[in-house]
């Protein structure tokens, strides 16, 4: 409608111009010398949260993922840590390795046992009086070496380090709790925390180095045990997300879940790679830029797992497997092709990416095998079988470094890549291996 010197005229419908459409209502005329006035306009819309952005909204995510990367930060540095200081004050490698490889035998037999307790009574229960042994072991080693005791103590003392929790699998378990209806969602927080275990494996070493050499030897591990129980600390004190004890529905191990071993023994082969990349990479470098190097590896995993978890669907862990045999040919062919430490480098930046996606695939493989009551066992056996893996990578690595000198050693890790695919094909289900 429109006024005409103050009367009310109705207007007819308005229809637009060469049109034959419906007409619309009339919505007046601007009045005449007036220019009309622009409707106000909207602000564009704000983009949408990233998968990562959407994952650290839920209550209580920021808080615990806080507190568990403390308490994994250590877990880079007691190794190095410790070699420094034993070999710094006995004046021997070969004692300070052996006694590294004790610790490592010696998790590899209570942390499953720790798992299954902590699977049995929650996280909180077990976890921090767990860490406060392994923290005392931590020190009564400190103490041995600085004191000058004999020697079967400082394998004693670090033995007892083997109650320390695997603090990797609880946040994966919280996140398996707090995400059990969104497997999206699941799959980004898993790959959030492989990129986690990249960056403080990759972060522990150098900053343990650093400690011990601008300190005094002993501080690698002091700040490393610390550093240990105020994560574990204040990780268990998120109670509001810690998944609740759960009666035991199943009964043995989940060993004896159909298609769990030959999983581990995917896992065992794939530690055989990083155990062997490892030491091979140490001695073809053959100084101080080794550790730069192996950072870059590292690097390479940390970011393809974070751009993995971006995906809405990931390959299977056939593919991932596939990916990483062809990758993990590409520093052989580097250091025998060159000699070069700088293409060797950008070879293992390279290779390092298929790392974290196989990852990521093959624990969240665990996760949908193992029931909710054995959730923190089931990963734990798969993270002990990589740590076996390791240990027997770097021995086969470290032989044939002597053998056929170390740009051939680079041979290890791509046959270990391979096996680790042929397991894969051997035991492979469809349905399990589908992400």
């Amino acid at each position: 409608m429109t006024t005409s010197g103050g009367t009310l005229v109705l207007a007819p419908p308005y229809r637009e111009p060469g049109t034959n459409g419906p007409a619309r209502p009339w919505r007046g005329a601007p009045a005449s010398g007036r220019a009309r006035t622009a409707r106000p306009t909207r602000p564009p819309s704000a983009r949408p949260p990233g998968p990562y952005t959407r994952l650290f909204r839920i209550p209580g995510a920021r808080a615990f993922t806080i507190g568990n990367l403390i308490a994994r930060l250590p877990m880079g540095m007691f190794g190095v840590s410790a070699v420094v200081m034993i070999a710094g004050a006995r004046g021997s490698y070969a004692l300070a390795g052996a006694v590294t490889a004790t610790g490592l035998a010696a998790t590899a037999l209570v942390a499953p046992w720790t798992a299954r307790l902590v699977d049995r009574f929650g996280q909180a229960r077990v976890a921090v009086p767990a860490t406060a042994l392994a923290v005392l072991g931590e020190i009564a080693l400190v103490l041995c070496v600085r004191h000058d005791t004999p020697v079967w103590t400082l394998f004693a003392s670090y033995a007892a380090t083997a109650t320390v929790p695997n603090t990797g699998g609880m946040s994966r378990a919280r996140w398996t709790h707090l995400l059990r209806d969104d497997p999206g969602a699941l799959h980004t927080a898993n790959s959030f925390e492989q990129a986690a275990d990249e960056l403080c494996f990759m972060l522990g070493p150098v900053l343990a180095a650093f400690l011990c050499a601008a300190l005094f030897p002993e501080a690698g591990t002091v700040a490393g045990a610390l550093l240990l129980l105020t994560g574990v600390l204040l990780f268990s004190a998120q109670r509001s997300t810690e998944p609740p004890a759960v009666p035991r529905t199943s009964t043995g191990t989940p060993l004896r879940i159909p298609g769990m071993a030959p999983l581990l023994a995917v896992f065992l082969a794939t530690g055989a790679v990083f155990g062997s990349m490892e030491v091979v990479t140490i001695a073809f470098a053959d100084g101080p830029a080794a550790g730069p190097v192996l950072a870059l590896q590292a690097a390479g995993s940390c970011a393809a797992g974070l751009a993995y978890g971006r995906v809405r669907r990931g390959a299977g862990l056939r593919g991932c497997l596939a990916a990483m045999t062809a990758l993990m040919t590409l520093p052989l062919l580097a250091a025998v092709a060159t000699g070069s430490l700088a293409a060797v480098a950008a070879a293992l930046l390279i290779a390092g990416m298929a790392t974290a996606p196989t990852m990521v695939t093959g624990m969240g493989t665990v996760q949908r095998l193992t029931p909710r009551d054995r959730l923190n066992e089931g990963m734990t056996l798969a993270v002990t079988a990589l740590l076996g893996g390791v240990a027997a990578g770097s021995a086969t690595g470290g032989w044939l470094v002597e053998e056929a000198g170390a740009a051939y050693a680079y041979a290890v890790p791509a046959t270990a890549a391979g096996l680790a695919l042929l397991l894969a094909l051997s035991a492979h289900n469809p349905r399990r291996d589908r992400q």
